[in-house]
């Protein structure tokens, strides 16, 4: 009876140690927003979202996975990392419309303006640290996300760069000012196939852990009648014992 109590305990405590991590996980990750946003404006806003993603998964491997079952915490990594690409995606699309004179590509012009015409720039930062992740650790992420997001984080990098006035852009700025809509739709192409890619794996992983949660409790319900078909149940042995005493029975 004590080793039961001690186990509930302990199962409360961890759950309890959980919750208060993702609280102060929150915290830091808006407030990294909140800051990244005030200095770059809307640019910052994607850099901070990356950060956040990357400084989530980093404190969950080292904090949170202990207290935790692995299938929960693989399906929350990849959704945190799959949140960015969302936005960076939204962004390109915004892009070929501007590019199309399409009326909603004003809001792209807006954020250009509020980034100080480094919106690409601060993406193409963000994107290449999102591809680093996997690549170091790939526990949550595989590795071919990784890649595929680095090489698009150079490219969307490079476009960034190329209204400089440097012999290096000026080698490649042709190709992006001439082939602009073409490499967004590569861009949000390869984003989204990852993204997508990631999202079906962690609703894979959150059916396994909900069947499994399912698959428990029926086992723990035919348990429950084997003792009482057994006689093992203590209601069980109660309602025999009982009985015997009705047949005149000691």
């Amino acid at each position: 009876m004590t080793r039961i109590k001690f186990k509930e305990i302990l199962e409360i405590t961890v759950i309890k140690m959980s919750k208060a991590l993702d609280v102060v996980t929150a915290g830091i990750i808006a407030g990294i927003v909140a800051y990244a946003t005030a200095i770059l404006g809307i640019g910052g806003t994607v850099i901070g979202a990356v950060l956040g993603a990357i400084l989530y998964q980093v404190m969950s491997h080292l904090f949170k996975e202990p207290l935790e079952k692995m299938e929960t915490q693989n399906f929350e990594a990849r959704i945190v990392y799959v949140l960015p690409l969302i936005l960076i995606v939204i962004v390109e699309i915004l892009y070929i419309f501007a590019i199309l004179y399409l009326k909603p590509g004003s809001v792209f012009y807006q954020l250009e303006a509020a980034t100080n015409h480094n919106l690409f720039r601060s993406i193409g930062a963000g994107l290449i640290i999102m591809g680093l992740y996997p690549i170091i650790q790939s526990e949550y992420i595989k590795k071919s996300y990784g890649y595929i997001i680095l090489v698009v984080g150079l490219i969307v990098l490079l476009g960034g760069f190329a209204d400089f006035n440097t012999p290096l852009t000026d080698f490649y700025s042709v190709i992006y000012a001439e082939m602009g809509i073409i490499i967004s739709l590569m861009v949000i192409a390869a984003i989204s196939f990852v993204a997508i890619a990631i999202t079906s794996e962690a609703v894979k992983i959150f059916k396994e852990k909900k069947n499994f949660n399912v698959e428990k409790q029926n086992v723990k319900y035919g348990e429950r009648i084997d003792d009482w078909l057994d006689g093992n149940h203590p209601k069980a042995k109660s309602t025999k014992k009982h009985d015997k005493n009705d047949d005149g029975g000691p």
